[in-house]
């Protein structure tokens, strides 16, 4: 039985029908669709400007059942004067629309058919795509011939092929004495023997997307398409008893006419792509008798992840050569000096044996460095025959020779030697004023070493040691005295 309810804020009472759970769940739907009477206006029209995609299937699942259209006309008739609540009133709205199930299927079945065939052909492409971008690619046929050399070396077989499951495992086969992996040691022969090789995985990237469809999920799309294809016929000759514009009965028409001529081709290609793929498998070394049983998307998800890993073990090489490259470099210039070095050789001598100066350099900076180094080579004359007359003539000549002759010859001796010193420290600082440098020098503070430190308080206190005082040249002084 109906029962009028007095709302919280009406003063008048509403017939209410529906359970709660239904009324408030219309209620909410409402909230998300235009007016009562847009609603059933566009219905009518087909109009999609008006209601969405979304919109249309949320009135799907608003529908009144019969039985529901029966109970609310039976109460509206038994209280003519007592208004419906509004879910009651939306579903007596759509009710009145004729064939109302058969419009919205149709309708919906207009608005999906783009997407749900694009679902469909799409991974197909990439499907044909992937074969043929992996077929084309030197890289993987490499890859696989050098998998299968190492496997027969290995073995001491001479297979001609292996399963295309063993490429998951490759990356746990590793040798004993490195603990690198058998994928490493076909990367690096590989990047050894073809160095413009690729990484196999940015050139196969429908195989990628094809990993993540499922393809017998796909064959299911297809079929239910087609029968929703059917089903939007019979829908149509229901809608078409009750419509009377010719217009919109010739445009769903031709609808449903091109949706049938792609889908009949959608299938062709289908079957097509599938059986090519049989054949790409028995290219690729597959015995005959179980390609039927190998699975579309678990084949690209092992070349998709094999390829994966390849790139990674390719990267983990290649910087792994640079880093030995840098090594070497290093260890060529290990025990050199730093004008040594390539980077800078303009400090090294040139072929023609000419020194290289800091700036140009002229003929006078020239001029002066030969002559300096002939001063230099006369001092060390000098100063050698300075010991040698001290050492062998003096010593030889001490009974013969006066101290008063000793005395002057050893001022003569001192004096020349002086001389030359006061010219060297007076070139020196005219080549330091001339070419100043161009980086400040800070002043280092010379580490003393502290090994043979003595104690003054001590040496006082204790007196000289005759090590000590024949060292300072004191005994000389005291023998002049004596």
């Amino acid at each position: 039985m109906p029962v009028a309810k007095k709302g919280p804020e009406t003063k008048r009472s509403e017939i209410l029908v529906l359970d709660s759970k239904r009324s408030n769940a219309i209620n909410i739907g409402m909230t998300v669709l235009p007016a009562v009477h847009v609603i059933k206006t566009a219905i009518l029209n087909f109009d999609e400007y008006a209601i969405s995609k979304e919109g249309i299937e949320k009135i799907l699942t608003m529908t009144p059942t019969e039985e529901e259209k029966q109970k609310i006309q039976d109460a509206q008739l038994a209280n003519p004067q007592v208004p419906l609540g509004t879910a009651e009133q939306f579903l007596l709205s759509l009710a009145s629309i004729s064939a109302l199930a058969p419009r919205l299927q149709l309708w919906a079945f207009k608005l999906n058919y783009e997407a749900l065939e694009k679902e469909i052909a799409e991974p197909l492409f990439d499907l044909k795509l992937g074969m043929e971008q992996l077929s084309s690619n030197q890289t993987f046929r490499r890859i696989l011939a050098t998998l299968l050399a190492i496997g027969n070396f290995l073995n001491s077989s001479n297979a001609k092929g292996f399963e295309l499951g063993y490429l998951e495992k490759v990356v746990e086969v590793k040798d004993t004495v490195h603990r690198q992996s058998l994928l490493h040691h076909t990367c690096s022969l590989l990047l050894e023997n073809y160095p413009e090789s690729s990484d196999v995985y940015s050139e196969v990237p429908a195989i990628t997307r094809s990993a993540k469809v499922d393809f017998d999920l796909l064959s299911e799309n297809l079929v239910h398409l087609e029968k929703r294809c059917k089903a939007s016929w019979d829908n149509l000759k229901v809608v078409t008893k009750h419509e009377t514009k010719v217009v919109l009965k010739n445009k769903l028409t031709e609808f449903l006419k091109d949706c049938t001529q792609r889908i009949l081709i959608l299938k062709v290609v289908h079957r097509r792509v599938i059986n090519r793929f049989h054949s790409f498998l028995l290219f690729l070394g597959q015995p005959s008798s179980s390609v039927r049983d190998i699975r579309v998307t678990s084949f690209c998800r092992i070349i998709s992840e094999f390829s994966l890993e390849y790139r990674t073990t390719r990267e983990r090489v290649l910087t792994l050569k640079q880093k030995r490259a840098a090594h070497r470099e290093r260890t060529k210039t290990r025990g050199k000096m730093i004008t040594e070095t390539e980077k800078f050789s303009g400090a090294v001598p040139g072929e023609d044996g000419s020194s290289p100066v800091s700036g140009e350099a002229g003929p006078c900076q020239e001029e002066e460095h030969e002559n300096m180094k002939n001063l230099l080579i006369s001092t060390d004359h000098l100063m050698i025959d300075q010991k040698g007359m001290r050492r062998s003539r003096v010593v030889r000549s001490l009974g013969r020779v006066s101290p008063s002759q000793m005395f002057r010859a050893r001022e003569d001796c001192t004096g020349s030697a002086d001389d030359a010193t006061d010219e060297i420290m007076d070139r020196l600082v005219k080549s330091v004023t001339q070419n100043p440098s161009d980086r400040p020098s800070s002043p280092k503070t010379r580490k003393r070493s502290r090994l043979n430190r003595k104690s003054m308080r001590r040496t006082l206190k204790s007196g000289l040691s005759l090590d000590v005082v024949q060292a300072l040249g004191l005994n000389s002084q005291t023998a002049e005295q004596v």
